[in-house]
């Protein structure tokens, strides 16, 4: 059941950070946003990793420099589509692909699940589009489809390196990983200063919770995974729309419909099932 609760937890983090880069570039721009979001997901893990440990080892440091590279093009792609379509679209649509492919890495892998498990995997992504089924009025233009998708296949290499580090590196892969995204960052931001000089300054207190919560996501997904499997944890992980979702409506008064309310019911049975199956 740690697992499960692990997953659910990275997923309400991942909601809520996809929500609060979007909503900061809206402002500003995505590079400016990513620019204090990147450094400021570090802070979680150096502020955790003492207390965990973990084995220093090549392996440990290059995927996680992998993952920091993947966690680079979540941030700016992300951000960058959810600043230019419906947020109740966009972020079901990244996540269909951030769950497809760590489950078909996973099965290619060997690893199996009761026909519990694959009816509850089954559900959960068709879940996802379900809730995307937002107004007609909504439908994001092809640039913000392109950025989300692509979004979508980097949260799913960032999830599957993440997943592939030793078991006994503890956080040495994550806190890697977000040294890397930082320092790639701050690098590309000192390359462009002179274009970012005209655009509004974003929200810090948006930006930061944005990394901040990004960073914690993958910490409880990377717990998660090793506590269980990773087919369950990238899935459970992926119904991270509904928290963005909730936020959307809360905040910014976008509508659902019951298309949308039949997915989230659906999100509720897939976990209650993949629950059963990891019992």
């Amino acid at each position: 059941m740690l697992p499960i609760l692990l997953a659910l937890a990275g997923s309400v983090a991942y909601g809520a950070a996809d929500f609060f880069g979007g909503l900061s570039s809206r402002r500003s721009s995505a590079l400016r946003v990513v620019a204090i979001s990147a450094p400021a997901s570090l802070a979680p893990v150096l502020l955790v990793a003492p207390f965990v440990g973990g084995r220093w080892s090549i392996e440990a440091v290059l995927w996680g420099a992998g993952s920091g590279i993947a966690a680079v093009l979540v941030f700016a792609l992300l951000y960058a589509a959810l600043a230019r379509g419906p947020m109740s679209v966009l972020s079901p649509i990244t996540a269909v692909v951030s769950a497809v492919i760590p489950v078909a890495i996973a099965f290619g892998s060997g690893e199996r699940l009761s026909p519990l498990g694959v009816l509850g995997v089954v559900v959960a992504v068709a879940a996802i589009p379900l809730v995307a089924g937002g107004p007609a009025e909504h439908r994001p233009s092809i640039r913000a489809l392109l950025l989300g998708l692509g979004a979508g296949v980097a949260v799913a290499l960032q999830l599957v390196f993440l997943d592939a580090s030793p078991d006994d590196s503890g956080l040495v892969p994550l806190l890697v990983g977000r040294g890397v995204a930082a320092a790639v960052v701050l690098i590309a931001v000192g390359m462009r200063r002179a274009s970012l000089r005209g655009s509004e300054a974003p929200s810090l207190a948006l930006a930061v919770s944005a990394g901040v919560l990004d960073s914690l996501a993958n910490l409880l997904f990377l717990l998660s995974a090793r506590a269980g499997l990773l087919t369950i944890a990238a899935v459970i992980v992926a119904l991270y729309p509904a928290m963005t979702i909730a936020l959307a409506r809360g905040v910014l008064k976008e509508r659902l419909r019951p298309l949308q309310i039949a997915g989230l019911v659906l999100a509720g049975a897939a976990v209650a099932l993949l629950a059963l199956t990891d019992a």
